[in-house]
């Protein structure tokens, strides 16, 4: 086997081995982001919660104010009827009295309905902050293993990077330039056996002469889709007519 066939080889496992890598590297930052959200969506839903909880209080606040200032007014209408001497007036205050009464009940009703939506609201809020507290743990957990795992495959990457240099120096430039092109083009199967006279890239069959050129020592394409072909012993370089 030609050393220039050799070294191409050995460019190509070690491509193939940093395209591996890489792909690996690139799934980190989705899968981080994926762990990322889902923590950013636990802790949304405990703060919506927690806001529910706010504007319930808020709102029961004011309901208990508005039954404080109908009271004022109907000691200030029994004061009154106290005062008068008309009968129309006394009644027409007792209408007073009566209707404010009517809308107390009515908000009371309603302090009451927003004291049972913060009973549920409180447990809504017990079970967010465990879910939370719960996805956080894991999540904090798995970023920790991605940063771990990235900063190992990226000094893996750097190692392997050297190594491809010192590999790609023993190629011939204008080899080199050809199998790159290659590798772009046609992804990490770029130097390609033959057998029974078949591209080992293509898999079309090959003219008797370009099997006989690659037992030779020539750097022979496929003349069907470019790839490096190359001979090693124990292949069946019978073409198949």
């Amino acid at each position: 086997m030609l050393a220039v066939i050799k070294n191409l080889l050995a460019l190509q496992e070690r491509d193939r081995k940093l395209m591996r890598l890489r792909e690996e590297l690139s799934r980190i930052a989705p899968e981080r982001e994926t762990l990322t959200t889902k923590a950013t969506a636990t802790l949304s839903a405990l703060e919506a919660a927690r806001e529910r909880a706010k504007h319930i209080e808020s709102d029961r606040k004011k309901l208990e104010l508005d039954v404080e200032a109908l009271k004022l007014q109907i000691a200030k209408y029994s004061l009154q009827q106290l005062q008068t001497r008309k009968n129309e007036e006394y009644r027409a205050l007792t209408h007073e009295i009566e209707t404010c009464n009517g809308n107390i009940s009515s908000i009371e009703d309603k302090i009451l309905e927003l004291m049972e939506q913060a009973d549920v609201n409180r447990k809504d809020i017990a079970t967010a902050t465990q879910e939370q507290q719960e996805v956080k743990k894991l999540v904090d957990g798995k970023l920790a293993d991605l940063a771990k795992r990235e900063k190992e495959l990226e000094a893996q990457e750097e190692a392997l990077e050297a190594g491809r240099n010192d590999l790609a120096a023993k190629v011939e430039p204008p080899v080199l330039n050809r199998y790159e092109r290659l590798l772009k083009s046609k992804g990490d199967n770029v130097v390609v056996g033959i057998q029974h006279g078949v591209c080992g890239g293509c898999h079309m069959v090959l003219q008797r002469q370009s099997v006989v050129s690659c037992q030779g020592n020539e750097v022979v394409p496929c003349p069907s889709c470019g790839r490096i072909l190359y001979f090693a012993e124990g292949m069946d370089t019978t073409v198949v007519d």
